[in-house]
Order: structure tokens, then C-alpha cells, then sequence
């Protein structure tokens, strides 16, 4: 195959697309383009065998396809991909210290992986002190929801 009047072997532009497209699936770690550097190396071995290009064309085509269709959902599924809790809702679980107190009704502040929230509980009848262990439950805007630390028995 010529381009910009060189000729290049199909089999290299299919491991360049290949390449390429697991570059992009490492960047992402979307699980998309791994099923084209599949598809693409699949066609390279219809160009090994010196199958026409078209059949070379139709085969990643085909290969890519079917491998997105029928098998992204199961890996997506068994790697929990896009499942790790980021940013905000990884706080929530997490232990957090009072440092301004948290009266019935009343917004405070708590502090946890060393910056500082406002707060209130989650029973709004309840009161926390000072320096008191609470444990975040939810998120809501700005604020987090607290309740007592003591209640738990998994630490």
C-alpha cells in the first residue's frame, strides 16, 4: 500500500492501528479501543495469510464488533471498571473528628482527611462535642451527614 507516495505494508499499518489502539486503552482504561487493537490484530493475520484487504477490512470489522457487543458488559462486570468511588463519595464510611459541635437543628463542622466540612447529624435531635468520632453516612451539597462512631463494630 502506498501513502504520501510510500509504500508501507499493510501488515505494519495493522500493528500501528493495533498499537495505537491499546496506547489509547491505557490512557482511558475505558475498555472501547481494546476491542479494536483485537480486531486489528486479527486482520493482521488475514494480511500474514495474504488475504485480499478487503477481507482484511471485514474481518476487523467483524472481530471488533462482535468482541464490544458481546463481551465489554461481562469484563466491565468483573473488573468493576468506572466502580471506584472518587473524590467526595469516598468520604462516605470514613471517620471524622468535631471540631466546631454539632447541635440538634444546627449545622457544625467536622473535620476528615484533613479538611474541614460542615456538618449535621443524622438524627437532627442529636448532639455531638468537641473532638467527638462520628462516622459520615451521606453527602448532601456542601455537608456531610454524621451519626455516632461508637455504633460501629467493623473497625
Amino acid at each position: 500500500m502506498t501513502v504520501f507516495g510510500m509504500y508501507i505494508s499493510v501488515i505494519v499499518i495493522w500493528l500501528a492501528i493495533a498499537l495505537i489502539m491499546l496506547v489509547i486503552e491505557a490512557l482511558t482504561v475505558g475498555l472501547t479501543t481494546i476491542w479494536f487493537a483485537a480486531g486489528a490484530l486479527a486482520a493482521l493475520v488475514a494480511a500474514l495469510l495474504d488475504l485480499s484487504f478487503t477481507v482484511q477490512v471485514v474481518i476487523f470489522l467483524v472481530v471488533s464488533i462482535c468482541l464490544l457487543v458481546f463481551t465489554r458488559k461481562i469484563f466491565v462486570e468483573k473488573l468493576h471498571a468506572g466502580s471506584e468511588k472518587t473524590n467526595v463519595d469516598a468520604l462516605i464510611g470514613e471517620k471524622a473528628i468535631v471540631v466546631s459541635p454539632i447541635h440538634p437543628y444546627e449545622v457544625g463542622q467536622v473535620k476528615v482527611g484533613g479538611q474541614v466540612w460542615s456538618a449535621v447529624g443524622e438524627n437532627p435531635d442529636e448532639d455531638f462535642a468537641v473532638d467527638r468520632l462520628v462516622r459520615i453516612k451521606a453527602i448532601e451539597g456542601v455537608k456531610v451527614i454524621v451519626s455516632p462512631a461508637e455504633d460501629d463494630t467493623d473497625d
